[in-house]
């Protein structure tokens, strides 16, 4: 018996789970919305990814690569003042932000405040992406420190973790305020601070 070829792309149900869960969460995020969002009906949902949870798992991989990856692109060393682009990055996410109808913010972060997000695979995930942009942040701020352009009164990681504190809570701050000036004051006090 030859298997059926599957008549989706697992990218186009990945992006439309993965925006789905980011606008509503996880725990209210239900699998006849899912059914809804993707096109896809239930048996072909749980043939393809077994479980809300493991299409949960998946989804957060998937920005991970897309959202994610853009965050790491732009700290990547390349020249140019570390100060401007470690601000830059900030005030893009501000905007972006203060963009979106919906408030979203980050969906790994909104992963972590869940309790499906803080156990299991979900957990790890999240937490490869925390470490993986404190590890860019980490390498960009020691070359700033090594041309002088940054203190060295702190560890490169220990700035890198002070900075990712100040812009994490920038993506809760920019949920719940359309006060943009609010928002880059804490920009410009966290680059300051460095």
């Amino acid at each position: 018996m030859v298997a059926r070829p599957r008549e989706f792309s697992d990218s186009a149900v990945l992006d439309a789970a993965m925006e789905l869960f980011w606008d509503k969460g996880y725990e209210a995020t239900t699998t006849q919305d899912l059914c809804e969002r993707t096109g896809l009906g239930r048996g072909s949902l749980y043939n393809a990814f077994g479980s809300k949870h493991a299409l949960y798992e998946e989804a957060i991989k998937r920005y991970a690569e897309t959202r994610a990856a853009l965050q790491l692109q732009e700290l990547a060393p390349a020249g140019g003042s570390v100060r401007d682009r470690l601000r830059d990055l900030m005030v893009a996410m501000i905007d972006l932000d203060l963009k979106d109808p919906g408030r979203r913010g980050c969906l790994a972060l909104n992963a972590a405040g869940e309790v499906s997000g803080r156990t299991g695979e979900v957990a790890s995930l999240v937490q490869r992406q925390f470490k993986d942009l404190e590890e860019a942040l980490a390498v960009l701020i020691a070359v700033g420190q090594h041309t002088g352009e940054l203190s060295t009164s702190r560890s490169p990681v220990q700035a890198a973790r002070m900075f990712q504190s100040a812009y994490y809570g920038l993506r809760v701050l920019a949920k719940v305020t359309d006060d943009r000036q609010a928002l880059l004051d804490v920009v410009d006090g966290t680059i300051a601070a460095l």
